[in-house]
């Protein structure tokens, strides 16, 4: 079984639940203000997370808060293999990432995972070092890529019909992205949890999220996100059929969602892509750049 948390005095710890969204969303949105400038993380996501099928928030979350009932950190392991530790700024160098982090390799010990990973921007020095002097090896690298938007309609590949996502392309777009994910994701959701992270997510935006259709077969998909307060467009998912990449697919969707987002007054699109993807080259001739970067470690159970 777990061990409990070694935390300096004055820390407790606890599983978290749907009552902490709040609390944890300013958590993490002090840490992304603190290392990148900006807000990145909705609060929808971080419900999401915790209330995914298939994730035991009483067993695989915690949180931490000190003696006036301010949460100082939080952290959650799911399904024993992907991680996720933040600390607040204000408490920084007091231990209290230490000891979430040796939570997370305890915890995904005991559910017999062969490794543990935790996913770390670039900027964070000090969260790096901590994970190199516990033995963490790189295992992927992930970027966020820009692209100003422009006026103008997509050139759409022919035979091929773009339209905003619309009920009834659920099961069609979840398989058309599982399918393009399954040569680099470690295992493949099944519908109800990538429903949960993505479609169910209150920032979903299906009038700007197109979707490629051949025939009458969903052959692609680019799923955005409208979050509160956001300065710039944010693709959370984009995926086309392996039968009909290299036909101008991808670029007529990243066009038509560009389009969506100009229309709401924002000038900039962006996106996450991971280094197993393969993807980075494409999306480079597509016209997008990288800003910045975050490194997936691993560490062996």
């Amino acid at each position: 079984m777990t061990s409990p948390l070694e935390l300096p005095a004055s820390f407790v710890s606890r599983p978290a639940t749907v009552a902490d969204v709040g609390a944890i969303h300013q958590l993490v949105r002090a840490v992304e203000l603190d290392l990148v400038g900006q807000e990145e993380t909705g609060a929808d996501a971080i419900e999401a997370s915790l209330t995914r099928p298939g994730f035991d928030a009483s067993a695989d979350s915690l949180v931490v808060v000190d003696e006036n009932g301010e949460l100082a950190g939080w952290a959650w392991v799911n399904r024993g293999r992907r991680s996720q530790v933040d600390v607040h700024p204000d408490f920084r160098g007091r231990g209290v990432g230490t000891a979430l982090v040796g939570w997370v390799e305890l915890r995904a010990k005991d559910v017999g995972v062969e490794w543990v990973s935790q996913t770390v921007d670039d900027l964070d020095v000090a969260g790096t070092e901590l994970l190199r002097a516990r033995g963490y090896e790189v295992l992927a690298t992930n970027w966020l890529l820009e692209m100003a938007v422009a006026d103008g309609q997509p050139a759409v590949p022919d035979g091929i019909v773009i339209r905003p996502f619309q009920p009834g392309d659920e099961q069609a777009v979840y398989q058309v992205i599982q399918d393009a994910f399954d040569d680099w994701q470690p295992r493949r959701k099944e519908y109800e949890e990538w429903a949960r992270m993505t479609i169910e997510r209150a920032s979903f935006a299906p009038g700007i999220s197109p979707v490629a259709i051949a025939g009458d077969e969903v052959v692609g998909a680019v799923l955005c996100l409208d979050l509160p307060g956001a300065t710039e467009g944010y693709v959370d998912e984009l995926a086309v059929r392996k039968d009909q990449r290299g036909r101008g697919v991808a670029r007529a969707l990243l066009a038509a969602a560009a389009e969506g987002i100009r229309r709401q007054g924002l000038d900039t699109v962006t996106l996450w892509t991971h280094s197993g993807t393969g993807a980075l080259a494409m999306y480079e001739r597509l016209g997008m750049r990288v800003r910045r970067s975050t490194t997936v470690y691993r560490v062996r159970t």
